[in-house]
């Protein structure tokens, strides 16, 4: 999904953008327009919903925080009708990715003793007697938030918890394995989605089974690279100034402009179809970037010369 196109832009914190997609308004409409009977205003059922997407950009930005605590980079979250999206890139280690990923549940927890705090006071000063909409509005709000933990929680890819169970996947049977199972185990959990979205005739829950069909395919693509990265051979010519890996040889690099694949090691980082520079190349093992003078500087001068501890410490 692309986060700027046909969004709003809200409002900048921390360096994080977060967009409001448009379809959000039309879905919010609905929404409000199905409970109107909930409560004594129209205005309750407005601050019940903009309650649940506080909830969902509160959940947001712990994915992103949490990215940018163990080195990654996380700059925008879109809000939209099936939820949020924080747009994170972790350092590409499991434990990184693991930290960024369970943040955003960590934050749905958090709420809940907050949540029971309000509730408590709520009761001791007898709000469903005295403010009956302040009452229901509390428990709605505490509700939602429970849905929301348990739902995200799912082991289905990419809700975060299929993204959890692929993190500690990825500890064991390595990073190309752990996304290849949980994208099947995603598309299984998306067949699921379909049936209930037959059974009980729901739209919301048909949009989320294609959500989920989308990014499992993309998931399943990205394995097959990865695998295909893990068996090609490697420049010994560069090695990364970050994790001193060798990078591969063959077109894993994408021209953005012309959407062309080519080696940029062969090409001094330089696009063979569009002629466009590229100022940085990123590293395909830990995603960091850097100039490819800096990646000529950090290769050994020959094997011969490189002792033991070098060695060791520039093998990819």
């Amino acid at each position: 999904m692309n986060s700027r196109q046909n969004s709003i832009h809200l409002f900048r914190f921390n360096g994080i953008d977060v967009f409001l997609h448009w379809s959000w308004f039309l879905v919010a409409v609905y929404e409000i327009g199905s409970r109107k009977k909930a409560y004594s205003s129209l205005t309750w059922n407005v601050l019940e919903y903009l309650a649940l997407f506080l909830i969902v950009m509160l959940h947001e930005f712990g994915h992103a925080l949490a990215c940018r605590s163990v080195g990654g980079t996380a700059n925008q979250i879109t809000l939209w009708p099936l939820g949020g999206v924080a747009y994170v890139n972790p350092p590409r280690r499991p434990g990184a990715t693991l930290w960024s990923i369970v943040a955003g549940p960590l934050v749905n927890v958090a709420l809940i003793p907050i949540l029971s705090m309000l509730i408590r006071l709520d009761g001791s000063l007898g709000w469903a007697q005295s403010m009956p909409d302040a009452h229901l509005i509390l428990h709605s709000i505490q509700y939602m938030n429970v849905v929301l933990l348990i739902f995200n929680l799912l082991p289905i890819y990419p809700l975060d918890g299929g993204q959890i169970l692929r993190s500690l996947l990825w500890f064991v049977i390595g990073r190309a394995h752990s996304l290849m199972v949980t994208s099947i185990l995603g598309f299984v959990g998306a067949a699921g989605f379909v049936l209930l979205a037959l059974q009980t005739r729901s739209v919301w829950f048909g949009a989320l089974s294609l959500f989920v069909i989308m990014y499992c395919w993309r998931g399943f693509k990205l394995a097959r690279a990865l695998y295909q990265l893990a068996n090609a051979p490697r420049n010994e010519a560069f090695h990364c100034p970050s994790c001193k890996a060798a990078p591969p040889m063959g077109s894993f690099w994408i021209c953005p402009p012309c959407k062309k694949r080519f080696d940029t090691f062969l090409t001094q980082a330089v696009c063979p179809q569009c002629a466009q520079q590229f100022p940085e190349t990123t590293c395909t093992e830990c995603g960091r970037k850097h100039p490819i003078s800096a990646w000529l500087t950090a290769a050994p001068a020959t094997a011969e010369a490189a002792s033991p501890e070098e060695a060791l410490i520039s093998r990819p």
